[in-house]
């Protein structure tokens, strides 16, 4: 007898086609199915550990820059009108 849960997956159909498919390119290079299966299916995408500590130090920095320039904004808006309020000389 042949049981089916009435679940849907969380995966497109091609997610898991494009799975079965890498499982079975690359059995060749394990011992068994499973080997192969447990270790595709535990490789993720993403970062690096050092390509996330690069991409922190950059934000960081974005931010810090960020933070500069209102300043700056802010600075030269405040200059600009000390100049408006100075009075016209000839």
């Amino acid at each position: 007898m042949d049981r089916k849960k009435n679940t849907t997956s969380p995966y497109p159909a091609e997610f898991r086609e494009r799975a079965v498919q890498m499982v079975i390119e690359h059995l060749d290079g394990y011992r068994s199915l499973t080997a192969a299966v447990r270790d595709i299916a535990g490789k993720e995408a993403g970062p690096t550990s050092a390509e996330k500590t690069r991409i922190k130090k950059l934000e960081r920095e974005n931010r810090e820059l960020r933070q500069a320039n209102e300043i700056l904004k802010k600075a030269s808006a405040c200059f600009a009108q000390a100049e408006l309020d100075r009075p016209f000389r000839k």
